[in-house]
């Protein structure tokens, strides 16, 4: 192993440890208020810079926990970090049914995701990593009769995976095993007007496990080119952990009073989940690639059942949610893969349209969005800095209730390294 390769592998030994307290993701939208919060889709960096597009990409380069049959094609020499990171600016605004409308802009962002793979034979690979699953973050009051109101949510669900693939031929089979934890806050503060000051929280523990699986199949449509296709499934299932509300007296100084307290299986659940996406690229002396992807999630089959208090009063409404859909599509183009620097830069760009679990009132959320991206290479040609770009608008339809545009940097560095090659002295 040379020198640049032990200074990397300690650094990121050192961010692997600190990363479960590094992952606290801050988000800034009230829509993430419903549910289980804002959804991820485990993209990287790479990917959000073409919409965010997985599910048939494979190449042995970057890694892809979209889908986990991708593991299978890592060269035998290889071993790959990346991590990634991102700022997101928001900008809002709300018409009120008297007219009167309301403007406001957050910043949030943080260590996005961390992940690794690594060959277990020709044949075989695997990954392991952590990825957002949801996150959640909001701020925002209320006036009311003598007093007002202010609401906060924070956290969020992480995964930590596992995942194995192996190939045969043209075919890639692979699964992802996750360990899911974290919490969902929601908090409203009420302030009187003469100055008393009460908590309602309700908390969502999550605890629980997941699995994803995949397959990919590519045929050769000449000499140079290849054509990939892939699907993932996610079954539907219960969540495991624990849900409660609490009450405090601030003003008072008093203990929390617990008003509900539930195991959250057979309550709560996950959908269905399909994933499909078709890959062309070409590779000569340049490298070219195109994807078209689908996801499909059944939230309106998912339970989320209301929370009561001892007396069978509800404390926290159960919730309805539509079916999710997402269609996304991107690419990536590098003039010269042996060339010089500006040449061997990687060009991305993609596209992205949501529609969202969340339904509020009978309005769904949906969401549209483009992005573009590069990979710079670094000097010593193994390590690739992935900087890109992102704009999306969020809203309800068809009332548009709050409308929000998004502004994304997102930062990753993928590490290629030859850990598992001998040199000769001669």
């Amino acid at each position: 192993m040379n020198i640049f390769s032990r200074y990397t592998l300690s650094l990121l030994l050192v961010i692997t440890a600190l990363a479960p307290a590094l992952m606290a993701q801050t988000t800034t939208s009230p829509y993430s208020m419903y549910g289980y919060g804002l959804l991820r889709d485990r993209a990287t960096s790479t990917q959000r810079q073409m919409g965010g597009i997985g599910y048939a990409m494979t190449g042995g380069r970057q890694i892809n926990a979209m889908n986990p049959a991708s593991y299978a094609a890592i060269d035998s020499l290889t071993f790959l970090w990346d991590i990634g990171a991102d700022v997101s600016m928001n900008w809002r605004s709300e018409n009120s049914a008297d007219g009167v409308s309301a403007k406001g802009h957050g910043v949030g962002g943080g260590l996005d995701y961390l992940s690794m793979q690594f060959p277990i034979n020709r044949y075989f690979g695997a990954s392991i990593g952590l990825v957002p699953y949801s996150s959640v973050g909001y701020s925002f009051g209320d006036k009311v009769v003598h007093g007002s109101l202010s609401n906060q949510g924070s956290g969020g669900i992480t995964q930590a995976y596992a995942g194995f693939a192996g190939k045969y031929r043209g075919l890639s089979l692979g699964f992802n095993i996750s360990y899911d934890f974290g919490n969902v806050i929601n908090d409203v503060y009420a302030y009187t007007a003469d100055s008393h000051q009460t908590l309602f929280e309700h908390v969502m523990q999550v605890r629980d496990w997941d699995v994803t699986i995949g397959a990919q199949y590519t045929v050769r449509t000449d000499k140079y080119s290849r054509l990939t296709l892939g699907a993932t499934y996610t079954p539907k299932k219960t969540l495991r952990g624990k849900t409660w509300a609490a009450y405090w007296d601030i003003t008072a100084e008093s203990k929390a009073d617990t008003v509900g307290m539930s195991d959250i299986k057979g309550r709560y659940f996950r959908p269905n989940a399909v994933g499909v996406g078709i890959n062309w690229q070409r590779n000569r002396a340049s490298h070219f690639m195109v994807e078209a992807d689908f996801s499909w999630q059944q939230w309106s089959k998912a339970r989320y059942s209301a929370l009561y208090d001892g007396k069978g009063n509800v404390v926290v409404d159960a919730q309805q949610f539509n079916d999710r859909m997402r269609f996304a599509l991107g690419g990536e183009y590098t003039p010269r893969l042996r060339g010089n620097y500006l040449k061997r830069i990687t060009y991305r760009v993609g596209a992205h349209y949501t529609r969202d679990y969340v339904n509020i009132g009978g309005n769904s959320v949906r969401e549209i969005g483009v992005a573009c991206g590069f990979g710079l290479p670094t000097l010593e040609g193994k390590t690739i800095i992935n900087l890109g770009f992102e704009w999306y608008r969020r809203q309800a339809h068809p009332t548009a209730l709050i409308k929000e545009n998004y502004f994304n940097i997102t930062l990753g560095l993928n590490f290629n390294e030859l850990w598992f090659w001998q040199r000769k002295i001669k």
